[in-house]
């Protein structure tokens, strides 16, 4: 469904029924990503062990103002994802309007949520009634989030980084460069401004810092 009053929509998979091209079972991730975090990342592992494939879809939705363009939010997905060994196992989508139409228009047959309070329950609940009365053929499963980033949302992670917080280990280093590169350019040569920090550790896959 289309975001509700809390802004952007959960994390989320669709779980398409097999195609003639592919052997097994897809599914797919599906949120703003604005931008992706480990959170994601974690999710999408996770989901691999249930599913042979996963389809990647970054919401688009006319009259929000996101931080990074469609464009700019598929290439950090794509980035983030270089160097993780099920990377062949991903592929990334964009899609506009209800969620329920894109389920149906790739042949899903369910939506997997990923919860991560029990206040995320209470909205999620109720968009997947929603989504049923949309679409009865379409069902909702729930994932809980890993305990490691159960606080972390894109909407945290700008709020962090705009107060000159440190969000590495959160985020994916394409990502953390990406906010970094993003912010320092907002506040100018003014040194008084808010600065993020950027780990200057070696850099490695951005799949290898989900667990801490």
């Amino acid at each position: 469904m289309l975001p509700g009053k809390r802004g952007v929509q959960k994390p989320s998979l669709l779980l398409p029924r097999p195609r003639k091209e592919h052997h097994g079972q897809t599914g797919g991730l599906s949120r703003s990503f604005d931008p992706i975090t480990n959170g994601h990342l974690d999710l999408l592992e996770r989901g691999l062990k249930i599913f042979d494939r996963i389809l990647i879809a970054v919401g688009a939705h006319p009259g929000k103002s996101p931080l990074f363009s469609l464009d700019e939010r598929i290439r950090l997905i794509k980035d983030s994802l270089k160097g993780c060994s099920f990377e062949g196992r991903v592929e990334v989508d964009a899609f506009r309007g209800l969620l329920v139409d894109y389920v149906k228009k790739v042949g899903a047959s369910a939506i997997l949520r990923g919860l991560r309070a029990l206040s995320d329950f209470e909205y999620e609940f109720q968009m997947s009634l929603m989504n049923r009365t949309l679409n009865e053929t379409v069902e909702t499963l729930f994932l809980m989030t890993g305990s490691n980033f159960s606080y972390v949302s894109s909407s945290i992670i700008k709020e962090v980084v705009v107060a000159g917080g440190c969000v590495s280990g959160l985020v994916p280093e394409p990502v953390e460069k990406k906010l970094a590169e993003r912010f320092l350019k907002d506040a100018g040569a003014s040194l008084n401004q808010p600065r993020m920090v950027v780990s200057r550790t070696k850099s490695k896959p951005a799949c290898s810092n989900w667990h801490h």
